[in-house]
């Protein structure tokens, strides 16, 4: 295929978009809405503003902010820059922002005063006394003594445009997404243009999307999904919803009212729109399509979401070292397809499965997932070791994730390879489990994970989410099982509960739930 057409900067997204209409709407956060030339104009004044400050080409601008209009504002005028996004998820304490910082280096940062129940303000002013590489706090959407805001920026920008930065898209970092590491401290994933403009304009063509597309943006603007999606609508010069949380009612009623096309999320966001009380009685006949990726999506869900929301969902893959998508269904795929595999491999993405000495595996066979992808990161910021285990000489990066491909090429995801269930000798994986119970009426979320066992080394547990006034018994369930697979594969354990611990974008986390199981079930275990 032609890479050549993804050698482009992210900056040249806006300006193809600002060219072919330049009043047309492109982001609504609640609070505003913005036209492809305020957005043009806007992060023009604040990459001059940061230019004024000393921030120039390959300097770090950290970002912790909910989604807002000022977020997508911020994409742009670091792009202009030539300087590099380190994004912050709103919900990190102390430690974990102050981490990012130092690893990254970064020399300014933007925050609100509050959100996800943090004051941010004292948060940034506490690190910033211990960081000398931290050399500017830039307040948004309220004012601090001594600190210049969000605002200040635009005004000072005006007076001269930002300075001319050339762009090398193949080498030039446009971000570091930091992943939350289940073991040690975070990652630094770095990302190019080209992994970017490669994600924006492959997905608008595989997605058949048009600039009447109106895209629903409930997944966090600090993560892959959410800055993909950013630059997805821009590239097709189309318009963007934002949700600053995640409510099933604002979601739905935002389709209704925004005449939403484009719904992407994780499956329980669908799961939760559709069993919402009110659900009935919103209009969602603008919807055309979506995405899904993250988890596995029960049969039934991808059917419902198709039927009930008339919206063609696809289900993807991808991970944030990859930009992120890897593969995805196709509109030509039945429900079954939808819900077993994620789909074959996109154009510029070459997939193997391999076994423990990385040799490729036979058709059919489980092994581990590995990939070349031109949106493939760069490499682990400042850990080449970290990014020699996981990249070899011949470029395959190998995720961590099992799989198997069927001639077609179509790709099943068994689980991850951390999260494998050895149970006296025998291999259990979760996804398999979990995705018979999803057919349970009764089952909203579930997630199987393995616990210590003295004897067999590992047994595995259920955790149940029920949906609302639902009951049920761990005989119900073990007896709804017990018919459908190996006897091993039975759980040891059923644990029902009312939440999960979630990622931003809505992904349970699997150690965090199965340290807080050890501890729990601690006179349970042997």
């Amino acid at each position: 295929m032609d890479e050549t057409r993804f050698e482009r900067s992210i900056t040249s997204l806006l300006n193809q978009a600002l060219a072919l209409d330049p009043e047309k709407e492109v982001i609504y956060d609640g609070t505003r809405r913005i036209n492809y030339r305020e957005l043009h104009e806007e992060s023009d004044w604040i990459a001059s503003a940061m230019s004024r400050l000393g921030i120039g080409k390959g300097d770090r601008i950290g970002v912790s902010l909910p989604n807002w209009h000022e977020f997508i504002v911020l994409y742009f005028a670091i792009s202009k820059l030539g300087a590099i996004l380190v994004p912050f998820n709103t919900r990190y304490r102390e430690d974990e922002v102050e981490y990012i910082l130092s690893n990254s280096g970064a020399k300014i940062v933007f925050f609100p005063q509050d959100a996800d129940n943090l004051n941010h303000a004292d948060k940034f002013i506490q690190i910033s006394r211990r960081l000398d590489t931290l050399q500017h706090l830039i307040t948004v959407r309220f004012q601090l003594d001594g600190m210049e805001s969000y605002e200040d920026l635009l005004k000072k920008g005006k007076t001269a445009p930002p300075p001319a930065v050339d762009i090398d898209p193949k080498e030039d970092l446009f971000a570091i997404l930091y992943t939350s590491g289940t073991t040690g401290r975070p990652k630094g994933v770095m990302l190019t243009h080209k992994n970017q403009v490669y994600q924006a304009i492959m997905g608008v063509e595989r997605m058949l999307c048009t600039p009447e597309e109106v895209f629903l943006m409930p997944t966090p603007l600090f993560h892959v999904m959410g800055l993909t999606l950013s630059f997805r609508t821009v590239a097709i010069g189309a318009r963007m919803v934002l949700m600053d949380k995640y409510k099933p009612e604002i979601a739905l009623s935002l389709i209704e009212s925004e005449k939403v096309t484009y719904h992407p999320g994780v499956p329980t966001m669908f799961i939760l729109e559709l069993n919402h009380p009110s659900f009935g009685s919103y209009d969602l006949s603008s919807l055309r399509t979506g995405e899904m990726a993250a988890a596995p999506c029960p049969e039934e869900i991808v059917r419902r979401i198709r039927s009930d929301m008339g919206c063609n969902v696809m289900v993807g893959y991808g991970l944030t070292e990859t930009s992120p998508t890897l593969t995805q269904t196709n509109f030509a795929d039945d429900d079954a397809m939808r819900a077993e595999t994620v789909g074959k491999a996109w154009p510029g993405v070459e997939i193997k499965i391999a076994d423990e000495q990385r040799r490729e595996v036979a058709t059919g066979e489980v092994g581990e997932l590995a990939c070349r992808s031109i949106g493939l990161m760069k490499g682990y910021y400042q850990m080449p070791d970290k990014t020699a285990e996981a990249v070899d000489d011949e470029g395959w990066f190998y995720t961590g994730d099992l799989a198997t491909k069927d001639e077609k090429g179509y790709i099943r995801i068994v689980g991850r390879k951390k999260e494998m269930v050895i149970r006296g000798g025998y291999n259990i994986y979760p996804r398999e489990v979990e995705e018979i119970f999803y057919t349970h009426p009764k089952v909203l979320e579930i997630a199987v994970v393995g616990l210590p066992d003295t004897v067999l080394g590992q047994i595995s547990c259920a955790v149940i989410r029920l949906k609302p006034g639902e009951t049920a018994t761990t005989e119900e369930m073990r007896a709804f099982i017990k018919e459908r697979i190996a006897d091993y594969k039975v759980p040891d354990k059923f644990v029902f509960r009312e939440q999960f611990p979630v990622t931003p974008s809505g992904k349970i986390k699997k150690v965090e739930l199965q340290h807080e199981l050890e501890n729990e079930l601690v006179n349970e275990l042997r």
